[in-house]
């Protein structure tokens, strides 16, 4: 068991002491433990009982637990809190916005144990009139409930990637590398997935339907396939997967058809024909040689979405999309001085290790109480560390940078004074998210005007698969970006992907520089940089227009030029 597991096994250990009330100093001492293991704590398996208690927040009984869970999977009070409480409980407790001790009055005065039945609750009006709801409670238990309903089967592109990857280095095994490609959003890099698509070129259907059926990753579900279809689930995610079976003839023309979206294909090309019509018409040796066919160069997969690219792959003006090489140093993370899990010598030296010229320091700002934000003191405090290590780490660079929250005015939270401290500002929303498209709005254009803002952070907020975001007028943002000077975030995290892709080719259009930054809150973090590259090219994003590939001589210049312009 790692240490994300464990960690998991005690989240939903506390949840269950606090709904069903158990002794409130058990519960903190637990809280304590999290709270810790998840900040700074090494990896946990393999460590004897006093190794675990020389871990800050871990007594004897969290250590006995931990000890546990590494042993069997779950722990005594797990099992015991699980026996008492209903399965569709578990289900419940997943739904945003619903602690513990609501869900309690729930299954205590509605005998609600399950979504369904919260959801039938809901809808005849029953959880409104509980003490604590309110019509704006129920609404938002439903909007929750439709959100979590629409997104069953789904999954984060990053969170499936490895499991490609492994049954992709299967299948050429099998098949020959040549033989096999994905196809689909997944092969366009759509952030959310839905189903995999995978084609295999074959002349013999039969055999390779009975090769598929012994990978072990693969469960093959009957109704779902055919002669030329294997049709299932992948094992573990259960993600909806189909095996097209095609002769090796038509294999170039397949990908073609399948890569792209509907939209693209049904693009115009040359001689009044759709994009799509071109790809039938003829045989093609390879996809470069089918979009010349077309009166257009090569578009690559990612770009195939019926947006931009084929007006531009007409005139030969496609641009150079941006390569994670080009990245020359991430500018939004955070340390142990906030939220973070490694210290910032840590994370400057392991970024250094990565070949990174440079590392933006954007820990909390003072107002995130929640995330143990900085106030001015400790902001001094971390700017006399960046200095000396510094000069230890020379010539890489640490950037003095604050993820400054905006608050409800569109304010930064900090004076003039500190923010004149900071070589660069990221300016982000965390707190009141319920807010209207014209309110939203009118709250980050504030924060844009800020002369010390210099990036605007994960613009709407969202959590993909979690939460939507809250509505903002995006051109109106973008535009207002434009005449500031302030670039905008890609945050890489794949949980956020914010700004979303289909709004980078109007921002590049406007002459706003977008920063991938990963939001790293752990060295490991600096891995998503990638995600926002797939994001970013999907935009059209190049090298010029991304503010953190330029080189740390270029980038320090930049900043110093947007603090003399205050």
């Amino acid at each position: 068991m790692d240490n994300k597991q464990i960690t998991k096994a005690l989240k939903l250990t506390i949840q269950l002491m606090e709904l069903h009330e158990e002794n409130v100093f058990k519960i903190r001492s637990y809280q304590s433990a999290l709270i810790m293991l998840e900040r700074d704590a090494p990896p946990l398996q393999g460590l004897d009982s006093n190794q675990l208690q020389q871990i800050n927040g871990i007594g004897k009984g969290i250590a006995e637990v931990i000890l546990e869970l590494i042993d069997t999977g779950s722990h005594q009070l797990l099992n015991e809190l699980l026996e008492k409480t209903p399965e569709g409980i578990l289900e419940v407790l997943t739904i945003k916005g619903l602690g513990p001790k609501k869900i309690k009055v729930l299954w205590q005065e509605l005998n609600v144990t399950s979504t369904h039945e919260l959801m039938e609750a809901c809808q005849s009006g029953q959880v409104a009139k509980l003490k604590g709801f309110g019509e704006k409670t129920q609404q938002s238990i439903v909007a929750a409930l439709e959100y979590v309903e629409n997104n069953k089967g789904k999954w984060l592109y990053a969170d499936i990637e490895p499991l490609v990857d492994q049954l992709f280095e299967q299948l050429s095994a099998e098949f020959g590398a040549g033989n096999v490609a994905v196809v689909g959003e997944y092969a366009r890099k759509i952030e959310i997935i839905s189903s995999l698509e995978i084609l295999v070129a074959t002349e013999y259907p039969k055999r390779a339907q009975k090769t598929l059926e012994m990978f072990p990753l693969l469960k093959k579900v009957v109704s779902l396939s055919s002669p030329y279809r294997w049709g299932g689930l992948i094992d573990g995610p259960d993600l909806r997967c189909d095996f097209l079976l095609v002769h090796p003839g038509i294999f170039v023309r397949e990908k073609l058809l399948r890569k792209a979206s509907r939209q693209h294909l049904l693009s115009p090309a040359n001689d009044n024909q759709t994009l799509a019509t071109v790809f039938l018409a003829k045989t093609y040796d390879s996809e470069e040689a089918a979009y010349a066919e077309a009166g257009m160069a090569f578009i690559p997969e990612e770009l195939r979405e019926g947006q931009f690219e084929i007006e531009l792959a007409k005139e030969g003006k496609l641009p150079n999309l941006l390569n994670i090489e080009d990245l020359k140093g991430p500018l939004h993370n955070h340390s142990t001085y906030s939220d973070g899990k490694h210290t910032l010598r840590e994370m400057a030296e392991y970024c250094k290790s990565l070949g990174y010229e440079y590392l933006g320091m954007g820990d909390h700002s003072q107002s995130a109480f929640y995330a143990n934000g900085l106030n001015a003191e400790r902001v001094a405090k971390q700017q006399e560390e960046i200095d000396a290590l510094n000069k230890e780490l020379a010539p890489f660079k640490i950037f003095k940078g604050i993820e400054s929250d905006i608050l409800m005015d569109g304010n930064l939270d900090y004076p003039e004074e500190v923010l004149q401290t900071f070589d660069y500002v990221v300016a982000s929303i965390h707190s009141s998210l319920s807010m209207d498209r014209k309110k939203a709005t009118a709250r980050l254009i504030k924060a844009i005007q800020n002369p010390y803002t210099t990036i605007l952070g994960h613009p709407t907020g969202r959590l993909l698969l979690r939460r939507d975001g809250y509505p903002i007028d995006h051109q109106v943002i973008i535009d207002a970006c434009a005449k500031e000077g302030v670039a905008i975030e890609i945050n890489a995290n794949p949980w956020r992907l914010d700004l979303d892709w289909r709004w980078i080719h109007y921002a590049l259009e406007k002459g706003v520089r977008l920063s991938i930054n990963p939001d790293a809150h752990e060295m490991a973090g600096f891995g998503d940089m990638k995600y926002g590259v797939y994001a970013g090219r999907k935009g059209g994003l190049t090298k010029e227009m991304t503010l953190n590939a330029l080189n740390v001589i270029a980038l320090e210049t930049y900043f110093k030029q947007r603090k003399e312009r205050r």
